[in-house]
């Protein structure tokens, strides 16, 4: 049954989780305002998908079961699928900033495809407990936060190479009814607010660190879990226009010997699979990340005219604004055409979920990653200097000053001070406070660093098949050995070699397609 974001609040309020922010122990994470404006942002996927405007994106029809869910917990199956998904958090996105659920959508895509391949290797039932616990995750329609990034340590080294093995959560004892796992999570989006989280390697596991790959999944308030988080958001301040009403909290999760029963276990020491669990997600949440932030620029876009008329000029005569604002648009929109590219490219795997196109997906959101910094710049430019030099809202309400400042600082009749004193601050809190800085860090490195997604874009582009190319064309003699190499040397596709082909959205035959190769 989907819930509503009332139900939402309601269901979290059965939960008994030790939380801490900013140094004090959390009774109810609903009545908890330092966090209200995280639960309000997660809350609004839950009404959207009631909302008879927004159900055709909020909600889809699960193959297995024949259920209507919640698009954040549902699993891809086609382009079609993926396209409707990246339109569903840049809806949401475009709402409250950053809707966090879409990380549970990410989790439950890299662990269904992850889990049937261990299985087919291993011979485990590792799919069949994830399904099982997929269908109640859809029944109950659940918020889980993603526990990924590990506290690493000395990142020079490898995790069975740490002083403290605790810097990576790991399986500590063997019982025979499940495991016991130990060790920190970092960065864990929206910890304090989620019914569970997904614990999932963050990275490739030799043969020495088997004991660190583990997956499996925690309820919230389960014994020797410790969440300690930042505040959601800028709850309670005034000059906070919208981060007041709707923010995002990240957390350390700390396992002290958490006891997990073998049916919530997913992976457990299997560490040649730890790479593709970690990558497969990462291309889900890259192509998520994208129509997030497409979100947050159409924000950044409607903030920018109203700053614009705010100062009493216009786009259409104003040249140079209208070319930020253009700027602005190109931006955003270039990523998100990248995110469009990956949903109709995806590939369907041999578990019968659909991944994104891995080069798109990370074209884009490596584009954002260092664009988020020119999309401020730009936003900044078209508003003003009264972005960061108008005076605090509390002298609007000072006698002494508030009838100058009313006066001086308006624009014309009918844009007065205190419209563009609104529209200054809103502009401040999404480019300019603490919130927007922080924004602009988890961009850069949220769903993995740079690095990694230039890495992911070398991996899958299909650089031997250029090279080809190129060396016909100078007739060369290239030998025909007859087989297509369509990644990089060495180096082996996620499903195998496959023709090329242009996927028909509609249902059509699938023609050859020029360019990229398949996955």
């Amino acid at each position: 049954m989907m819930m509503t974001g009332d139900g939402y609040r309601e269901s979290l309020r059965r939960f008994r989780p030790r939380v801490f922010v900013n140094g004090d122990l959390v009774d109810d994470v609903t009545a908890e305002p330092r966090l209200a404006p995280g639960v309000s942002a997660v809350a609004v996927t839950y009404d959207f998908a009631h909302d008879p405007r927004y159900r055709c994106l909020m909600t889809a029809v699960e193959t297995s079961s024949g259920k209507t869910v919640n698009r954040m917990v549902h699993v891809d199956r086609g382009p079609q699928d993926l396209i409707e998904k990246l339109e569903a958090v840049r809806l949401v996105c475009r709402e409250v900033g950053c809707a966090q659920r879409y990380l549970t959508h990410d989790a439950f895509m890299g662990i269904h495809q992850a889990t049937h391949a261990i299985d087919a290797a291993r011979g485990t039932d590792y799919h069949q407990r994830f399904l099982a616990y997929l269908a109640e995750a859809q029944e109950q329609d659940l918020t889980l936060g993603v526990a990924m990034t590990d506290g690493k340590g000395d990142r020079s080294l490898r995790p069975h190479q740490q002083a403290n093995a605790d810097t990576y959560v790991h399986i500590a004892e063997r019982r025979p009814g499940g495991i016991v796992i130990r060790g920190a999570k970092a960065i864990v989006t929206g910890a304090p607010y989620m019914h569970g989280l997904l614990v999932m390697p963050c990275r490739n596991m030799a043969a020495e660190d088997a004991d660190f790959a583990v997956c499996c999944v925690v309820p919230i308030d389960a014994e020797g879990l410790t969440i300690v988080s930042r505040p959601a958001g800028r709850p309670g301040e005034a000059a906070a226009k919208f981060s007041a009403r709707y923010g995002q909290s990240v957390a350390v999760a700390i396992f002290d010997d958490v006891f997990v029963p073998h049916e919530r276990v997913f992976m457990a020491g299997e560490w040649e699979f730890s790479q593709a669990l970690t990558s497969t997600y990462a291309t889900h949440h890259r192509h998520s990340c994208i129509g997030a932030r497409a979100g947050f620029g159409d924000l950044l876009i409607g903030a920018g005219v109203l700053a614009i008329e705010a100062n009493g000029l216009s786009p259409e005569r104003n040249d140079h604004l209208r070319n930020d604002l253009v700027e602005l648009i190109k931006i955003v929109e270039s990523w998100y055409a990248c995110g469009a590219a990956a949903s109709v490219y995806g590939f369907a795997d041999p578990s019968g979920a659909f991944q994104p196109d891995g080069v798109f997906a990370n074209v884009g959101k490596l584009m954002m990653t260092t664009q988020i910094y020119d999309m401020h710049r730009l936003a900044h430019d078209v508003s003003g200097g009264m972005v960061v030099a108008l005076p605090g809202q509390e002298e609007d309400h000072n006698p002494e000053t508030r009838g100058d400042l009313m006066a001086m600082l308006g624009t014309r009749p009918d844009v007065p001070y205190q419209k563009r004193a609104e529209v200054m601050r809103f502009m401040n809190d999404l480019t300019a406070s603490d919130t927007a800085g922080w924004m602009s860090v988890i961009s850069l490195h949220g769903g993995g660093s740079p690095e990694a997604m230039r890495r992911e874009i070398y991996r899958y582009y299909p650089l031997e098949e250029r090279r080809a190319l190129v060396e016909r064309l100078l007739d060369r003699g290239v030998l025909d050995v007859g087989q297509d190499v369509s990644k990089q040397p060495g180096r082996c596709c996620p499903v195998g070699c496959q023709v090329p082909e242009t996927p028909r959205l509609e249902g059509g035959k699938k023609l050859p397609k020029p360019g990229l190769a398949a996955e």
